[in-house]
């Protein structure tokens, strides 16, 4: 077996909705060679891009050519061999694409529950405190996360290892806790009926929040930017009922999960606010949960800030998958 799993090359991914970021790996316990982030849409098939990223790694000198071992981890509920994609336009059988790959092994798997699989793993370098709170060891872990659709995921510990949630948590119905928030539901139950957590927490959520608070139209890109800059008091704003909303979100996650090993931040947007999340209504709104503020303020919130943190996950799944299969 461990020949097997440390042969030649693997071949690593992280698909989002936007970006999928490749990379291969020579040693399942080491890091992370040729590490490439190409754009989705400029790839017809998922296919496409695999080769594209493989033929670049070729003509960088990699041996692309012993690669029998792949895992993906995908933006998308993974529920048989059909795929596709809910914030994308990729659709794919995964036994098709192994074969047109040449592959032994592919394993695809939901993008958050391969991150998840990185959060017991993450050194101290790898991850930011927001707030207070003491993890307790060998407890749940939960795990958030707001990109261009919003992940939410959790580890669970099984003698000596851990499994890691599948599921769609991000699509659950969005709840207001105020007033602005219950005119901000009112203006989208207007617009798209039902409302989940996902459609104000994301890259058009952030959008949707200030065309709802400003009946303005602006790319989330530039609502960060002006807030960030200080140009806008209104993005400002935004942004502040975004961290908000994530807080409460996160709070019922940890209650969901039980999240005492702490309760993980993922995704591409949060990183990008910098001070006004850390400064932000976010952990106040974790834990006020009414009776259960006591329980959510001793769990601690944590910023993912390690680069590529679902690639070590997703590597650690690729491993138990080839190991069953050589037992």
């Amino acid at each position: 077996m461990t020949l097997e799993v440390t042969h030649g090359l693997r071949l690593l991914a992280d698909i989002g909705g936007t970006n999928a970021r490749f990379a291969l790996q020579s040693d399942p316990a080491g890091g992370f060679d040729d590490v490439e982030v190409l754009t989705g849409a400029s790839y017809l098939t998922l296919g496409d891009a695999i080769r594209a990223y493989l033929d670049g790694a070729r003509a960088r000198g990699m041996a692309v050519d012993s690669v029998r071992h792949a895992a993906l981890a995908i933006a998308n509920p993974v529920e048989g061999d059909e795929i596709r994609m809910t914030n994308h336009h990729w659709a794919f059988s995964i036994e098709a694409l192994r074969q047109e790959l040449g592959l032994t092994t592919l394993l695809m798997v939901n993008d958050f529950a391969a991150l998840a699989m990185a959060l017991p793993h993450l050194p101290p370098s790898g991850r930011q405190r927001i707030g207070g709170g003491i993890e307790l060891p060998n407890r749940t872990i939960g795990l958030i996360g707001p990109g261009t659709g919003l992940g939410v995921s959790g580890v669970v510990p099984a003698g000596g290892r851990w499994i890691a949630l599948s599921g769609e948590g991000g699509h659950v119905s969005f709840a207001p806790v105020n007033r602005d928030e219950v005119a901000i539901l009112e203006a989208l139950w207007s617009e798209y009926g039902h409302v989940s957590a996902e459609r104000l927490l994301s890259g058009m959520g952030l959008e949707l929040i200030h065309w709802a608070r400003t009946s303005r139209r602006l790319k989330a890109a530039d609502i960060t930017t002006a807030a960030l800059d200080g140009s806008c008091l209104e993005c400002q704003g935004s942004v502040r009922v975004f961290c908000a909303i994530l807080g409460s979100v996160a709070g019922n996650v940890a209650l969901t999960l039980g999240a005492t090993g702490g309760m993980y931040i993922g995704g591409g947007i949060v990183p990008r606010l910098g001070v006004l999340f850390e400064q932000s209504a976010f952990r106040a709104r974790f834990e006020d949960k009414g009776r259960l503020g006591d329980y959510l303020a001793r769990i601690p919130t944590y910023l993912i800030t390690e680069q590529y943190p679902a690639l070590r996950g997703v590597s650690a799944m690729l491993s138990d998958q080839i190991f069953c299969l050589h037992q």
